[in-house]
């Protein structure tokens, strides 16, 4: 039968003998791992009301004391007291509670969890991952947790402010293999004869499907990491993953090659003429360079575009360049957090460019989507023998160019 509450399930179960709960819960694991069509929410509630009843028999056969029952569970209410409480504390978006975050950097530490700090992450772990769990009453406490949100909103502020293609790229949150449409510059619309017939025109969208890639990082620490704060490790593991992960996310969006990874913008076919301009390697382009890459782009995409480049690239490629009139191209901003402008548009640098390469377009046709995010675990049997403690980041995204004719390159090519 369906239970709709724990409640309810525990009130089913609490006079069954262990054995027959035993019994049960297998048989519920078996469903879950078998039965792609079974109603896991469902079933998690039973064997969440299984594990009390099964506590509830264990408390009474250990000589647990009628005050310590009252308080496991109240029968006038059918809720226990703590229950509530936590039902309460991690209403709505349990990833994005007080209580869950602390919950998730206590677990990685080793420290003990408060009563609502637990239900809080046995919800969490409950949606994320009740359909793998590792034994019959398994719960989150034994299986990968995932980012609280205001940490993954922290993880990808920081690395927009660290600048990069990343911090004008377009983000999406979207489930692999959905196709979402997206906006492109359209044609005006005409003028009409009163009374003439307008026949309808399909509006300019492309639609676009991200797949999901893995990205997976192992770092390892000191056992002494149980001494620090929740505070002082979120901060840490808000840098690492910054580094390792967007990092991986941001290099994907020039050089991915789409095999295992996301789509970069070197997937883009350069033609010459079409949507490249070429100069000489080894010598330092013209200002008509510039100007006739700037001209390929059409204007739709020009009025958000901007240049992007590595740091060695804009000293030594764009910053002795003069215009007509003998005045630099390249001008700086002092006033704003703003590397400079070229010819008028702003410049972006990434380190992940090759020396010589410049890109001018509009970045909110280049997207990146994180699938899932990223998902920490904690092992400390890896490195035992070392006294360290491993930990895992798992991720799953995907990047790729919108619209390809957002794009013009600029690259050097040797003369024959």
């Amino acid at each position: 039968m369906a239970f709709k509450t724990i409640q309810e399930a525990f009130n089913h179960y609490r006079t069954a003998s262990l054995e027959e709960i035993e019994r049960r819960a297998a048989d519920i694991k078996g469903i879950i791992e078998t039965d792609a069509a079974a109603d896991v929410a469902a079933l998690n509630i039973e064997i969440r009301g299984l594990q009390q009843a099964k506590e509830n028999i264990q408390d009474k056969q250990n000589g647990a004391t009628d005050a310590q029952n009252r308080a496991a569970f109240n029968p006038i209410t059918g809720m226990s007291f703590e229950t509530r409480a936590s039902a309460e504390a991690t209403a709505g978006d349990v990833f994005a509670s007080a209580e869950y975050r602390s919950a998730f950097y206590k677990n990685l530490l080793g420290h003990s969890l408060t009563a609502i700090e637990s239900a809080a992450f046995k919800r969490a772990g409950e949606i994320m991952t009740a359909e793998k769990r590792a034994d019959a009453f398994g719960d989150s406490s034994n299986t990968a947790a995932v980012l609280p949100t205001q940490t993954l909103n922290e993880i990808i502020s920081k690395a927009r402010k660290q600048g990069g293609i990343i911090s004008v790229c377009r983000q999406f949150n979207l489930p692999e293999k959905l196709s979402v449409p997206v906006a492109t510059p359209s044609a005006n619309a005409s003028w009409h004869a009163e009374g003439d017939k307008v026949d309808s025109e399909k509006p300019a969208i492309v639609n676009v499907a991200f797949d999901g890639y893995e990205i997976i990082k192992i770092f390892s620490i000191s056992a002494k990491v149980r001494r620090m704060s929740v505070a002082a490790f979120e901060q840490y593991l808000v840098d690492e993953l910054t580094a390792c992960v967007m990092g991986t996310i941001e290099a994907a969006l020039v050089n991915g090659t789409g095999s295992g990874q996301g789509k970069g913008l070197e997937t883009i076919t350069w033609t010459p003429g079409i949507n490249a301009v070429t100069y000489t390697d080894g010598v330092t382009p013209k200002y008509d360079d510039f100007v006739a890459a700037m001209a390929l782009l059409k204007r739709g995409y020009a009025a958000g575009a901007c240049w992007a480049m590595n740091n060695k690239t804009l000293y030594t490629c764009v910053y002795s360049v003069m215009d007509t009139a003998k005045r630099p191209i390249f001008t700086t901003d002092q006033q704003r957090e703003v590397v400079g402008y070229i010819v008028g548009k702003p410049v972006v640098i990434d380190d992940n460019m090759a020396d010589g390469d410049m890109y001018f377009g509009n970045f909110n046709f280049m997207g990146y989507n994180i699938v899932e995010a990223p998902v920490i675990e904690a092992s400390r049997e890896s490195s035992f023998n070392r006294g360290l403690i491993d930990y895992r980041a798992l991720a799953i995204a995907d990047t790729k160019p919108i619209v390809d004719e957002a794009f013009v390159k600029m690259y050097p090519v040797t003369n024959p």
